[in-house]
């Protein structure tokens, strides 16, 4: 996992914007000028240490890329590249399959990444991974760069912006409505290049010849429940091995959920020493802490288990570093147990499994149950449709990908891999890990999974109360000791406990941030955090401030809260 930037077809160097994501690359930038190209690559070193530098070059072709290709080995084996390759890097083969086929090669890739690929035969392609698990955001002629100015392109898109930075507000809108933005990004003028998307860089302008799409065509798994119970543990065991492929120290992220207990179960199998395991508890009262239930799954494995607490003090602590490492922004709160994470693991740890994308494929969350329910049931839809209304212009555009052949679950779990789990899940993954010098890797997001999992009969995904049946009777299986059948605690953040004390200060430090005065009503933000009814909305308020001041205003992060609390 690294950060890449740079500037085809302009004038230019990479070298200012690869530098803004140094934070990416702790050890080491490079840069390299080409005809018509410059671009630039920050490296975390995960495989081949001493060979993986990048830009990597063969036969013609340059290449630099952010995150893994998993099937690496598989590619170089069935193509007979071995005795042709000078590194052992994961993108190298790419070069190799490029001269061979052109884009078809693209194609074969399985794992998470985003790249920019210069070709031998003088095309130049910006390709993203069909779930979106790596970021890659581009300016073009068509996003305010001027004629002759070309594309640029990096990994987030701080490295883009013109000063002062620009707020679009439309997006904020959606960021107060659903905690996340699907399109477009906050900061005006950059766009993210979708999921799956392969495009071609044409003089000024990114042209997006298709997307690979993340999920399979419709069907239907087969097999009875002990063929399908059979069939999982292969693809699952397949997809941790090789997500587990690294040549420095792994481990994972244990909630006391059934997505990342099935993880560990899977990495203990796979492991000879005690898979190293970190989980977050929360030090406040009345707080919802699975620590104890992630203990009984860490015991029952035999994995060397480290837990840290969420205090209080770090919540302040570190809203402002999460408010700063999101430039493009998630409210989600779960960025703040994730980010404490980080810091625990990186000094044991450079890669972690974890268990996003479980819920979006086998069918997990409660509101899939909900929306199949009819309306006299109390069945509402899996999104929410109604905004807020301080937010006038906000309209939904929540696209339910709906699918001929598809069951309406399908078209439930369809609009969450193409917007909740990039735009939050994956991005506050990437952030917060990558400002702390990790990598995280989803297993369950693998297209053989997905393969298998999305098809699943509704049956083996809902069944009464219970979401993710066969991923639950599996784990029965395979460690009894995660009570896959128990009520779920739910995970929350008690943030709004943290905030009240402040609450009436916060009311006239927010309303006076310039981001917030652009996007929101005045009296709405006082509302916000002087009636108890509104006390869910503070934290995103808060964060969105946070977010403006250190975006769109310069300011440092720990200013930036200092000025909201009134401090010196």
């Amino acid at each position: 996992m690294c950060g890449i930037a740079g500037v085809l077809n302009g004038p230019g160097s990479a070298r200012n914007l690869i530098e803004t994501l140094a934070h990416r690359g702790p050890n080491g930038i490079r840069v390299e000028d080409g005809k018509g190209w410059s671009i630039g690559h920050a490296r975390l070193s995960i495989i081949d240490l001493e060979g993986g530098w990048q830009p990597l070059h063969a036969v013609g072709s340059t290449v630099i890329g952010n995150g893994e290709i998993y099937n690496y080995l598989e590619l170089a084996e069935e193509f007979g590249l071995k005795d042709k390759l000078s590194t052992g890097s994961d993108f190298e083969p790419l070069l190799h399959l490029y001269a061979l086929e052109g884009e078809k090669a693209f194609d074969r890739l399985r794992g998470m990444y985003a790249f920019c690929l210069v070709g031998h035969d003088g095309r130049t392609w910006l390709v993203r991974d069909p779930f979106g698990i790596k970021p890659l955001y581009f300016r073009d002629g068509g996003s305010g760069l001027a004629q002759g100015a070309g594309v640029h392109f990096a990994s987030e898109p701080r490295a883009l912006v013109d000063r002062p930075a620009v707020l679009n507000r439309h997006a904020a809108g959606q960021l107060l409505n659903l905690n996340y933005t699907f399109s477009p990004t906050l900061l005006g003028h950059t766009h993210r290049l979708e999921p799956g998307a392969i495009a071609e860089v044409v003089g000024d302008f990114v042209e997006q010849r298709r997307i690979r799409p993340a999920l399979p065509p419709a069907g239907v798994t087969p097999g009875d429940e002990a063929q399908l119970l059979d069939r999982l543990d292969a693809v699952l065991e397949d997809s941790v091995r090789v997500h587990q492929r690294s040549d420095v120290p792994y481990g994972l992220f244990l909630s006391g959920g059934i997505d990342s207990a099935a993880i560990a179960t899977l990495m203990s199998r796979l492991n000879e020493r005690p898979v190293v395991a970190f989980t977050c508890g929360f030090d406040a009262p009345g707080a919802k802490d699975e620590r104890a239930q992630a203990e009984r799954v860490a015991k029952a494995l035999n994995l060397d288990w480290r837990e840290t607490t969420f205090t209080e003090a770090d919540f302040w602590a570190i809203a402002p570093k999460v408010a700063w490492a999101l430039d493009d922004p998630t409210a989600d709160y779960a960025i703040l147990p994730t980010y404490k994470l980080a810091q625990a693991a990186r000094s044991d740890l450079t890669v972690v499994l974890t268990g996003e994308g479980g819920d979006e494929l086998f069918g997990g969350y409660g509101r899939y149950r909900r929306a199949l329910r009819p309306g006299w049931l109390g069945g509402r839809p899996a999104e929410p449709r109604v905004p807020y209304p301080w937010i006038g212009d906000w309209r939904d555009t929540v696209d339910q990908r709906a699918l001929p052949g598809r069951t309406p679950l399908q078209n439930i779990q369809a609009a969450d891999v193409a917007t909740w789990l990039p735009d939050d899940l994956l991005l506050k993954l990437d952030r917060c890990l990558m400002a702390n010098g990790l990598e995280g890797r989803t297993p369950f997001l693998d297209p053989e999974v997905a393969k298998f999992a999305f098809n699943l009969p509704d049956r083996m995904k809902l069944r009464g109360r219970f979401g993710k049946w066969l991923l639950r009777k599996w784990l029965e299986r395979h460690c009894p000791a995660a009570e896959p059948w128990a009520k779920k605690q739910g995970f929350t953040v008690p943030v709004a406990g943290w905030i009240a004390p402040r609450a009436a200060d916060l009311a006239v430090s927010v309303a006076a941030v310039e981001g917030v005065a652009a996007a929101i009503d005045p009296d709405a933000v006082s509302a916000i955090f002087t009636e108890d009814q509104h006390e869910a909305r503070r934290w995103p308020l808060l964060f969105f401030a946070l977010w403006s001041l250190i975006h769109l205003e310069g300011a440092e992060p720990v200013a930036a809260l200092a000025a909201l609390l009134g401090e010196p």
